[in-house]
Protein backbone atom coordinates (compact mmCIF):
# COMPACT_ATOMS: atom_id res chain seq x y z
CA UNK A 1 0.00 0.00 0.00
CA UNK A 2 2.83 2.35 0.90
CA UNK A 3 4.50 1.53 -2.40
CA UNK A 4 1.33 2.42 -4.33
CA UNK A 5 1.04 5.74 -2.53
CA UNK A 6 4.67 6.52 -3.29
CA UNK A 7 4.13 5.71 -6.97
CA UNK A 8 1.05 7.94 -7.09
CA UNK A 9 2.99 10.72 -5.39
CA UNK A 10 5.86 10.28 -7.83
CA UNK A 11 3.42 10.36 -10.76
CA UNK A 12 1.82 13.58 -9.48
CA UNK A 13 5.26 15.06 -8.93
CA UNK A 14 6.37 14.18 -12.46
CA UNK A 15 3.12 15.57 -13.84
CA UNK A 16 3.60 18.86 -11.99
CA UNK A 17 7.24 19.07 -13.08
CA UNK A 18 6.21 18.55 -16.71
CA UNK A 19 3.56 21.29 -16.42
CA UNK A 20 5.97 23.70 -14.74
CA UNK A 21 8.68 22.98 -17.31
CA UNK A 22 6.22 23.63 -20.10
CA UNK A 23 5.16 26.92 -18.51
CA UNK A 24 8.75 28.05 -17.98
CA UNK A 25 9.80 27.04 -21.46
CA UNK A 26 7.19 29.15 -23.23
CA UNK A 27 6.64 31.80 -20.57
CA UNK A 28 8.88 34.49 -22.00
CA UNK A 29 9.02 33.35 -25.62
CA UNK A 30 6.38 35.78 -26.88
CA UNK A 31 7.71 38.72 -24.87
CA UNK A 32 11.32 38.06 -25.82
CA UNK A 33 10.37 37.66 -29.47
CA UNK A 34 8.60 41.01 -29.36
CA UNK A 35 11.50 42.65 -27.49
CA UNK A 36 13.89 41.26 -30.07
CA UNK A 37 11.77 42.81 -32.85
CA UNK A 38 11.61 46.25 -31.22
CA UNK A 39 14.86 47.43 -32.83
CA UNK A 40 13.60 46.55 -36.30
CA UNK A 41 10.20 48.19 -35.78
CA UNK A 42 11.26 51.47 -34.16
CA UNK A 43 14.06 51.86 -36.70
CA UNK A 44 11.64 52.06 -39.63
CA UNK A 45 10.57 55.32 -41.21
CA UNK A 46 6.84 55.97 -41.79
CA UNK A 47 7.09 55.13 -45.49
CA UNK A 48 8.98 51.87 -44.89
CA UNK A 49 6.76 50.72 -42.00
CA UNK A 50 3.64 50.77 -44.17
CA UNK A 51 4.00 52.33 -47.60
CA UNK A 52 0.25 52.08 -48.28
CA UNK A 53 -0.72 54.10 -45.21
CA UNK A 54 2.05 56.61 -45.88
CA UNK A 55 0.89 57.12 -49.48
CA UNK A 56 -2.67 57.64 -48.28
CA UNK A 57 -1.55 60.18 -45.66
CA UNK A 58 0.62 61.99 -48.20
CA UNK A 59 -2.23 62.14 -50.74
CA UNK A 60 -4.60 63.40 -48.03
CA UNK A 61 -2.13 66.09 -47.04
CA UNK A 62 -1.52 67.25 -50.62
CA UNK A 63 -5.18 67.34 -51.64
CA UNK A 64 -6.85 68.57 -48.44
CA UNK A 65 -4.36 70.05 -45.98
CA UNK A 66 -1.96 71.95 -48.25
CA UNK A 67 -4.75 74.10 -49.83
CA UNK A 68 -5.88 75.06 -46.32
CA UNK A 69 -2.27 75.71 -45.36
CA UNK A 70 -1.99 77.96 -48.43
CA UNK A 71 -4.91 80.08 -47.23
CA UNK A 72 -3.42 80.31 -43.75
CA UNK A 73 -0.02 81.19 -45.22
CA UNK A 74 -1.59 83.96 -47.32
CA UNK A 75 -3.26 85.42 -44.25
CA UNK A 76 -0.06 85.18 -42.19
CA UNK A 77 2.06 86.83 -44.89
CA UNK A 78 -0.45 89.63 -45.43
CA UNK A 79 -0.63 90.18 -41.68
CA UNK A 80 3.18 90.17 -41.56
CA UNK A 81 3.41 92.77 -44.35
CA UNK A 82 0.79 95.08 -42.83
CA UNK A 83 2.33 94.80 -39.36
CA UNK A 84 5.79 95.51 -40.79
CA UNK A 85 4.62 98.66 -42.58
CA UNK A 86 2.68 99.98 -39.59
CA UNK A 87 5.48 99.23 -37.17
CA UNK A 88 8.09 100.88 -39.38
CA UNK A 89 6.56 104.25 -40.29
CA UNK A 90 2.94 104.28 -39.11
CA UNK A 91 1.79 104.60 -42.77
CA UNK A 92 3.62 107.93 -43.33
CA UNK A 93 5.28 106.78 -46.52
CA UNK A 94 8.82 106.40 -45.18
CA UNK A 95 9.45 102.72 -45.90
CA UNK A 96 12.77 100.87 -45.96
CA UNK A 97 13.00 98.73 -49.11
CA UNK A 98 15.17 96.23 -47.25
CA UNK A 99 12.11 95.32 -45.19
CA UNK A 100 10.28 94.49 -48.39
CA UNK A 101 13.10 92.20 -49.54
CA UNK A 102 13.01 90.62 -46.10
CA UNK A 103 9.30 89.98 -46.49
CA UNK A 104 9.83 88.52 -49.97
CA UNK A 105 12.45 86.15 -48.59
CA UNK A 106 10.07 85.10 -45.82
CA UNK A 107 7.38 84.47 -48.42
CA UNK A 108 9.72 82.30 -50.48
CA UNK A 109 10.92 80.36 -47.43
CA UNK A 110 7.39 79.80 -46.09
CA UNK A 111 6.08 78.67 -49.49
CA UNK A 112 9.01 76.30 -49.92
CA UNK A 113 8.50 74.79 -46.45
CA UNK A 114 4.78 74.20 -47.00
CA UNK A 115 5.35 72.73 -50.48
CA UNK A 116 8.04 70.36 -49.17
CA UNK A 117 6.34 69.34 -45.93
CA UNK A 118 6.76 65.62 -46.51
CA UNK A 119 10.40 66.02 -47.54
CA UNK A 120 11.10 67.69 -44.18
CA UNK A 121 9.13 65.05 -42.28
CA UNK A 122 10.93 62.24 -44.12
CA UNK A 123 14.32 63.79 -43.38
CA UNK A 124 13.52 64.01 -39.65
CA UNK A 125 12.52 60.37 -39.42
CA UNK A 126 15.44 59.18 -41.55
CA UNK A 127 17.76 60.90 -39.08
CA UNK A 128 15.89 59.26 -36.22
CA UNK A 129 16.18 55.91 -37.96
CA UNK A 130 19.94 56.33 -38.18
CA UNK A 131 20.15 57.04 -34.44
CA UNK A 132 17.99 54.01 -33.59
CA UNK A 133 19.95 51.70 -35.88
CA UNK A 134 23.22 52.81 -34.33
CA UNK A 135 21.88 52.15 -30.83
CA UNK A 136 20.55 48.75 -31.96
CA UNK A 137 24.04 47.86 -33.16
CA UNK A 138 25.39 48.61 -29.68
CA UNK A 139 22.72 46.48 -27.98
CA UNK A 140 23.23 43.65 -30.45
CA UNK A 141 21.25 40.42 -30.40
CA UNK A 142 21.06 40.14 -26.61
CA UNK A 143 17.65 41.77 -26.34
CA UNK A 144 15.74 38.51 -26.81
CA UNK A 145 16.76 36.30 -23.89
CA UNK A 146 16.10 32.65 -23.19
CA UNK A 147 14.81 31.91 -19.70
CA UNK A 148 16.94 28.75 -19.50
CA UNK A 149 20.03 30.80 -20.30
CA UNK A 150 19.20 33.33 -17.61
CA UNK A 151 18.51 31.00 -14.67
CA UNK A 152 20.39 27.93 -15.83
CA UNK A 153 19.20 24.32 -15.48
CA UNK A 154 16.24 24.28 -13.09
CA UNK A 155 15.38 20.59 -13.49
CA UNK A 156 17.39 19.61 -10.41
CA UNK A 157 15.64 22.32 -8.36
CA UNK A 158 12.24 20.97 -9.38
CA UNK A 159 13.19 17.39 -8.54
CA UNK A 160 14.13 18.37 -4.99
CA UNK A 161 10.76 20.06 -4.31
CA UNK A 162 7.79 18.44 -2.61
CA UNK A 163 4.37 18.10 -4.21
CA UNK A 164 2.92 21.08 -2.35
CA UNK A 165 5.73 23.39 -3.39
CA UNK A 166 5.50 22.15 -6.96
CA UNK A 167 1.75 22.84 -7.00
CA UNK A 168 2.37 26.37 -5.71
CA UNK A 169 5.06 26.88 -8.33
CA UNK A 170 2.65 25.68 -11.03
CA UNK A 171 0.15 28.33 -9.98
CA UNK A 172 2.89 30.97 -9.98
CA UNK A 173 4.14 30.09 -13.45
CA UNK A 174 0.57 30.02 -14.82
CA UNK A 175 -0.19 33.48 -13.42
CA UNK A 176 3.11 34.90 -14.62
CA UNK A 177 2.54 33.33 -18.03
CA UNK A 178 -0.80 35.14 -18.37
CA UNK A 179 0.90 38.36 -17.30
CA UNK A 180 3.61 37.92 -19.92
CA UNK A 181 1.00 37.49 -22.67
CA UNK A 182 -0.68 40.72 -21.57
CA UNK A 183 2.66 42.53 -21.49
CA UNK A 184 3.48 41.31 -24.99
CA UNK A 185 0.22 42.87 -26.18
CA UNK A 186 1.12 46.11 -24.37
CA UNK A 187 4.50 46.25 -26.10
CA UNK A 188 2.74 45.80 -29.45
CA UNK A 189 0.30 48.61 -28.57
CA UNK A 190 3.18 50.97 -27.69
CA UNK A 191 4.92 50.39 -31.02
CA UNK A 192 1.71 50.50 -33.04
CA UNK A 193 0.44 53.57 -31.19
CA UNK A 194 3.69 55.43 -31.87
CA UNK A 195 3.45 54.77 -35.61
CA UNK A 196 -0.20 55.84 -35.75
CA UNK A 197 0.71 59.03 -33.88
CA UNK A 198 3.48 59.65 -36.41
CA UNK A 199 1.03 59.29 -39.31
CA UNK A 200 -1.41 61.67 -37.62
CA UNK A 201 1.39 64.20 -37.16
CA UNK A 202 2.47 63.83 -40.78
CA UNK A 203 -1.05 64.31 -42.13
CA UNK A 204 -1.46 67.84 -40.72
CA UNK A 205 2.13 69.08 -41.06
CA UNK A 206 1.52 71.71 -43.75
CA UNK A 207 -0.74 73.82 -41.51
CA UNK A 208 1.69 74.41 -38.60
CA UNK A 209 4.54 74.81 -41.10
CA UNK A 210 2.60 77.66 -42.76
CA UNK A 211 2.85 79.74 -39.56
CA UNK A 212 6.58 79.42 -38.90
CA UNK A 213 7.65 82.73 -40.50
CA UNK A 214 5.47 84.87 -38.26
CA UNK A 215 6.63 85.96 -34.82
CA UNK A 216 3.21 85.69 -33.16
CA UNK A 217 2.02 82.54 -34.92
CA UNK A 218 5.39 80.86 -35.30
CA UNK A 219 5.20 79.05 -31.96
CA UNK A 220 2.65 76.69 -33.52
CA UNK A 221 5.05 75.59 -36.24
CA UNK A 222 8.05 75.47 -33.90
CA UNK A 223 6.19 73.33 -31.40
CA UNK A 224 5.01 71.01 -34.19
CA UNK A 225 8.59 70.60 -35.40
CA UNK A 226 9.75 69.80 -31.86
CA UNK A 227 6.93 67.27 -31.60
CA UNK A 228 8.14 65.57 -34.79
CA UNK A 229 11.68 65.33 -33.45
CA UNK A 230 10.36 64.00 -30.13
CA UNK A 231 8.34 61.31 -31.92
CA UNK A 232 11.31 60.31 -34.03
CA UNK A 233 13.76 60.08 -31.14
CA UNK A 234 11.21 58.26 -28.99
CA UNK A 235 12.52 55.21 -30.82
CA UNK A 236 15.96 55.87 -29.31
CA UNK A 237 14.50 56.06 -25.81
CA UNK A 238 12.68 52.78 -26.47
CA UNK A 239 16.02 51.20 -27.36
CA UNK A 240 17.52 52.58 -24.14
CA UNK A 241 14.72 50.90 -22.16
CA UNK A 242 15.38 47.62 -23.96
CA UNK A 243 19.12 47.90 -23.19
CA UNK A 244 18.38 48.49 -19.49
CA UNK A 245 15.98 45.54 -19.47
CA UNK A 246 18.66 43.32 -21.03
CA UNK A 247 21.21 44.21 -18.35
CA UNK A 248 18.70 43.76 -15.51
CA UNK A 249 17.41 40.42 -16.77
CA UNK A 250 20.92 38.99 -16.88
CA UNK A 251 21.30 39.57 -13.15
CA UNK A 252 18.53 37.04 -12.43
CA UNK A 253 21.10 34.23 -12.66
CA UNK A 254 22.19 35.28 -9.15
CA UNK A 255 18.72 34.60 -7.69
CA UNK A 256 18.66 32.23 -4.71
CA UNK A 257 15.80 30.03 -5.94
CA UNK A 258 13.37 29.51 -8.79
CA UNK A 259 10.53 31.43 -7.13
CA UNK A 260 12.63 34.57 -6.85
CA UNK A 261 13.93 34.18 -10.41
CA UNK A 262 10.43 33.88 -11.88
CA UNK A 263 8.96 36.88 -10.04
CA UNK A 264 12.07 38.99 -10.61
CA UNK A 265 11.96 38.27 -14.32
CA UNK A 266 8.25 39.09 -14.39
CA UNK A 267 8.87 42.30 -12.44
CA UNK A 268 11.57 43.44 -14.86
CA UNK A 269 9.27 42.72 -17.80
CA UNK A 270 6.46 44.75 -16.21
CA UNK A 271 8.97 47.53 -15.63
CA UNK A 272 9.97 47.38 -19.29
CA UNK A 273 6.33 47.70 -20.35
CA UNK A 274 5.79 50.70 -18.05
CA UNK A 275 8.99 52.34 -19.30
CA UNK A 276 7.92 51.92 -22.92
CA UNK A 277 4.64 53.68 -22.19
CA UNK A 278 6.58 56.56 -20.58
CA UNK A 279 9.01 57.08 -23.47
CA UNK A 280 6.58 59.36 -25.32
CA UNK A 281 6.13 61.81 -22.44
CA UNK A 282 9.86 61.69 -21.62
CA UNK A 283 10.77 62.54 -25.21
CA UNK A 284 8.30 65.44 -25.32
CA UNK A 285 9.57 66.78 -22.00
CA UNK A 286 13.19 66.71 -23.17
CA UNK A 287 12.38 68.54 -26.42
CA UNK A 288 9.85 70.85 -24.73
CA UNK A 289 7.10 69.77 -27.14
CA UNK A 290 3.62 70.49 -25.80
Amino acid sequence: MQNILEQIEQWIKEFLIDCITGNLTGMFDEVNTKVGEIAAEVGETPQSWNSGVFSMIQNLSETVIIPIAGLILTFVLCYELISMIIEKNNLHGDFDTFQLFKWIFKTFAATYIVAHTFDIVTAIFELSQYVVNQSAAVIGDTAALDFHTVIGDFTEQLAEMEVGELFLLLIETSLVGLTMNAISICVTLVLLGRMIEIYVYCSIGAIPFSTMVNREWGSMGNNYLKGLVALGLQGFFIMVCVAIYTVLIQSIAEAENLHIAIWTCAGYTVLLCYSLFKTGSVSRTIFNAH
